[in-house]
């Protein structure tokens, strides 16, 4: 498992396979960076490259690859 997917199964809180806005806002609430839902929304929407809603391994990894 590369080290992207391991950091993607933290984020993806309800192991659904997805990372949503919530699952990010959770996120950087836990780092003590919170943010708006709207700021994770757009978030998602930066990275969700098949329109879903949602970010999946794939998307997460393709913006983490170099």
């Amino acid at each position: 498992m590369s080290d992207y997917a391991i950091t993607f199964d933290l984020i993806d809180s309800d192991n659904d396979g997805r990372i949503s806005a919530v699952e990010l806002v959770r996120l950087m609430e836990v780092l003590g960076q919170p943010i708006t839902l709207e700021a994770a929304q757009a978030g998602v929407q930066r990275l969700d490259k098949d329109g879903d809603g949602l970010i999946d391994v794939e998307e997460f990894g393709s913006f983490l690859k170099p």
